[in-house]
């Protein structure tokens, strides 16, 4: 504990410096920088500084208009991010530790019943379960070209999902080839089977499944963008006979196959829907059949994070690892085996910002009017945001992948998992 008169001192410093700095805001501030052990500094509109904590500030946060403090006050995290993306808030020094410290502190669950309207207002708007409503959604994000997506995913598999990152991986490009590799190897997946990948995105699963197996495939994509581009380079690879792609929402089943392949898609089946989605998936498998959910969940029940929804992913709806496993009994799927991958998807989330960062120049130049500050502002707030919730020893929000058969698993499944970590692999 300091002394008194060191006490005195920080006070007395604090108060030539901070004459507009409200005791509601000070006292708030105060209790972000003991509850996240972190030192920060932050600087209100007219000049005056605040220091945070003991030590030089990690990072700084700078106010440029009241109405910024005002949205801060009265919307925390969100009134926060929102006065950044439109530039009356600017953050210097290490954005990262600023997004950890908020998450630390339980700033961003301060948000306030304003939020939870809100929140509850974008359902309303935005549901998935109008299928044309559920296209919107998925364009909106998934919309945004292959050219802007290519700069920054691994290459040349654009695997927009967790990468799998064992002990001497060295890449995100050697992540995401072990991660297609280790689901390839879950599902027992064979040149003879015929898979469907739902929610396929630039077919980085279809290609490397057809090239190091041989198997044959149809991904289903909602996206009009993807599905246009990824015909095209099935077309130019001249793997029409073997590989194939459909437009259409995750839920209208046109056949059944020997695997079901879904990385990364049950996130978006909405708030309301993951019965109908689980359903589909168990329609789409045969009996007997193989198949993977890879999705984030929660673990408990919670609102998925208004930031996330309004601005990142319109729709979006993280369930819990409980509901999914009882909609899947309910459908007659057996669980397997499930693998927690929350440690995994941080150093992936890290890798696609840093390189998001270094190549902003080339993607504003994409398109200088869609990939403005703003945007640039909120999808670094995004994917360092994503990296540091996964990173974050307090989280609630994980990375699972459920093996699943339909119906109980035949006597030819391995009764070990040696066959994922074994000599045979």
């Amino acid at each position: 504990m300091p002394d008194d008169a060191s006490q005195r001192h920080r006070h007395a410093q604090r108060a030539g410096d901070t004459t507009m700095l409200s005791a509601p805001l000070r006292n708030m501030l105060d209790g972000i920088g003991e509850r996240a052990a972190t030192c920060f500094a932050v600087v209100m509109p007219d000049g005056s500084r605040f220091p945070v904590g003991e030590g030089a500030p990690v990072f700084t946060i700078t106010f440029h208009t009241e109405a910024a403090l005002f949205a801060t006050a009265t919307r925390g995290h969100i009134g926060l991010m929102e006065a950044y993306f439109g530039q009356e808030v600017d953050v210097e020094g290490d954005f990262g530790a600023g997004l950890a410290a908020g998450m630390a502190s339980g700033f961003d669950r301060q948000a306030g019943a304003l939020n939870g309207i809100e929140n509850n207002l974008h359902e309303f708007r935005h549901s998935n379960r109008n299928p044309a409503q559920a296209k919107a959604n998925a364009r909106a994000h998934y919309g945004l070209g292959t050219g802007f997506y290519r700069l920054w995913l691994d290459d040349p598999l654009m695997m927009y999902t967790c990468g799998y990152w064992p002990e001497g991986t060295r890449s995100l490009e050697e992540a995401q080839r072990h991660k297609i590799d280790h689901v390839a190897r879950k599902i027992l997946l064979k040149p003879e089977d015929r898979f469907i990948d739902i929610g396929c995105g630039f077919g980085g699963f279809m290609f490397r499944a057809q090239e190091t197996i041989g198997a044959t495939g149809v991904g289903l994509n909602t996206t009009t963008e993807q599905v246009e581009w990824l015909r095209d380079e099935i077309a130019r690879r001249g793997l029409e006979g073997s590989l194939q792609v459909r437009e259409a929402d995750f839920r209208d089943v046109d056949a059944q196959y020997d695997k079901v392949v879904s990385i990364g898609t049950l996130e978006h089946a909405g708030r309301d829907q993951l019965p109908e989605v689980i359903q589909a998936h168990a329609q789409f498998l045969k009996p007997g059949g193989l198949g993977i959910l890879h999705f984030i969940g929660h673990v408990g029940r919670f609102e998925t994070e208004l930031f996330i929804r309004k601005h990142v992913f319109p729709g979006g709806w993280i369930p819990s690892l409980a509901d999914v496993i009882v909609e899947m009994e309910r459908r007659g799927l057996e669980v397997l085996d499930i693998e927690n991958l929350r440690r995994h998807y941080a150093p992936t989330l890290d890798a696609w910002a840093e390189r998001f960062e270094q190549q902003w120049p080339a993607i504003q130049a994409l398109d200088p009017q869609r990939f403005d500050e703003r945007f640039r502002r909120l999808w670094r707030t995004y994917l360092m945001g994503c990296a540091e919730m996964f990173r974050s020893p307090a989280g609630y929000t994980h990375l699972f992948q459920i093996v699943f058969s339909k119906g109980n698993a035949s006597s030819g499944y391995p009764m070990s998992r040696g066959h994922l970590y074994g000599p045979e692999r």
